[in-house]
């Protein structure tokens, strides 16, 4: 770890691999700053990283990683600082000089085409030409070069080169976005929340790529909220907090505590003691349901419990919730809410049963991205507050500031775009404006997914202080140990069923694992 410099600020001294000798800053970033109208989102930040690492970028919502990245990628101009490569100091004014400095980037929110063929995607402001032409040949085998590392990885186990991307799920789409990456040849390349929307199998298999790459001499910044993979991945980690770095340490020789105390300091593990009866009121009771991915789901939702999905990811778990919310044409199987049969032939018509959703993907389900952070807000609860047809500008600003007060949203102004807000603040504003409609089920679709620690402990003290009023929650969680540690009954998918319900003493790693993979328990 760097040593305090004066004032106690850490200095910017390198650290030593004895395995890899002495470390050589071919990157420098230096006195970075960037403010955000009323938002200091850096403040004399510095990052130094050498070829051949990959080098994690760690620090809470807001504390300045993307800024980070996009003035590396040339995405956003800095206010003050400077960039030196290979020991020669560079300007990046856009992300055609970025790529002129072989540095290329993977995002949380994809750059793709939905209606453009993966090929097209991948040969986008790069297209090859004869004659002036655009050489298709050359195109297809681009892609399929591009993205052979990750054949295995796809969900129909092929190369989806002239598959439209609209028609791939989350996971293969940001594959797509990683081979599109890899294609510009990157000597630095920045993998910023892109594993956020991978399954585990997908995620092994980046792990494998980017671990080439580095014994290629690539520079990696690797950005992820899941310390595990930060553990198991890099080589060292710069600490950000308040837009400024406060350490950088060598993985072998530190510890996800220690990452975390670095981060926000000091914090509890979540643990969810309140557990509802098992004779509490049913409030929503599904059978045999059907949709177009759903295969006869059957369950029950008790008045103020946390029902986790689990199993295998890509089982039906986001169908289920979006066959709820009214999204997904359900086939058939009936719902009921409070004991009547319900009909949910819309969005709408689940809103109005009291039903919330917060999606999965926040930049494409979740929020108006170019949006006012007020109207992404409020936008779901407008008919709550309005007057013969007029809205008070007055009350739509009060009760957007209740949200904020209590979700501890940062942020310049509520007319900011709602772009402007980290990716963490982001979700909050997705979870908040759901909180204004005052639902009796909520939806809860990998709700943090790019968010930090603390910002996970937020929301799982938010769960609890709405189950607490009755309000029950259906939870669907890439983590497992996020399952276990909120929920009061996990239900286990496979091929869009329920095929086993854990509860009480069941709810461990074990027989979560067992269930999930349909082998008898293993014995502790």
């Amino acid at each position: 770890m760097r040593s305090g410099g004066p004032g106690g600020r850490p200095t910017a001294t390198l650290t030593t691999a004895s395995s890899r000798g002495a470390r050589v800053a071919y990157l420098q970033m230096a006195g970075l700053h960037k403010r955000y109208g009323g938002v200091v989102a850096l403040n004399d930040a510095n990052l130094a990283c050498e070829r051949g690492e990959v080098h994690a970028l760690l620090g809470p919502n807001g504390s300045g990683k993307s800024t980070v990245n996009k003035i590396l990628t040339g995405v956003v101009a800095p206010d003050a600082g400077t960039i030196t490569i290979a020991g020669r100091r560079v300007t990046i004014d856009g992300p055609a000089a970025a790529q002129r400095h072989r540095i290329a980037a993977v995002y949380q929110d994809l750059s793709l085409v939905d209606d453009l063929t993966v090929a097209d995607n991948i040969a986008l402001a790069v297209e090859p030409t004869r004659a002036g032409f655009v050489s298709r040949a050359e195109v297809r085998r681009r892609a399929e070069e591009a993205l052979a590392p990750f054949a295995e990885a796809f969900d129909r186990r092929e190369l989806p080169v002239e598959r439209r991307v609209s028609e791939l799920s989350a996971g293969d789409q940001q594959l797509v976005e990683i081979a599109k990456a890899l294609a510009r040849k990157p000597e630095i390349l920045v993998l910023d929340e892109a594993t956020a929307s991978l399954r585990a199998a997908q995620v092994e298999v980046l792990f494998d790529v980017v671990r080439r790459l580095r014994d290629d001499g690539v520079l990696i910044v690797f950005v992820s909220h899941r310390l595990e993979e930060i553990m198991e991945l890099c080589d060292r980690a710069t600490i950000l907090r308040n837009g400024r770095d406060v350490a950088t340490v060598e993985r072998a020789e530190t510890s996800e505590a220690e990452l975390v105390r670095l981060m926000i300091g000091e914090i509890e593990t979540h643990e969810r003691e309140r557990r509802p009866e098992p004779d509490a009121e049913v409030v929503l009771r599904v059978t045999d349901l059907r949709t177009s991915r759903l295969n006869g789901a059957t369950f029950e939702l008790r008045r103020g419990e946390v029902l986790g999905l689990g199993g295998l990811q890509g089982q039906g778990q986001s169908e289920l919730l979006m066959a709820l919310f009214g999204a997904d044409r359900i086939l058939g199987g009936t719902v009921e809410l409070g004991g009547r049969p319900l009909r949910l032939t819309s969005p709408r018509a689940a809103m109005r049963a009291g039903f919330a959703y917060v999606p999965g993907d926040r930049g494409r389900e979740g929020i108006l991205t170019g949006r006012p952070i007020l109207e992404n807000l409020t936008l779901p609860s407008l008919n709550r507050r309005s007057r013969g047809g007029f809205l008070p500008h007055r009350d739509e600003r009060a009760a957007a500031n209740r949200v904020v007060e209590q979700l501890a949203i940062k942020l310049g102004d509520l007319e900011d775009s709602v772009g402007s807000l980290s990716g963490g603040n982001q979700q909050k504003v997705v979870v908040g404006k759901w909180l204004l409609t005052e639902p009796r089920i909520v939806l809860l679709d990998d709700p943090t997914k790019g968010i930090d620690v603390g910002a996970k402990q937020e929301l799982f003290t938010l769960i609890d202080a709405l189950t607490a009023q009755g309000v029950s929650v259906l939870f669907n969680s890439s983590e497992d140990r996020e399952l276990l540690a909120m929920c009061d009954r996990i239900l286990v998918l496979y091929e869009g069923r329920v095929v086993d319900v854990l509860a009480g003493d069941r709810l461990t790693e074990e027989a979560l694992l067992a269930a999930t993979l349909r082998i008898e328990e293993v014995q502790a």
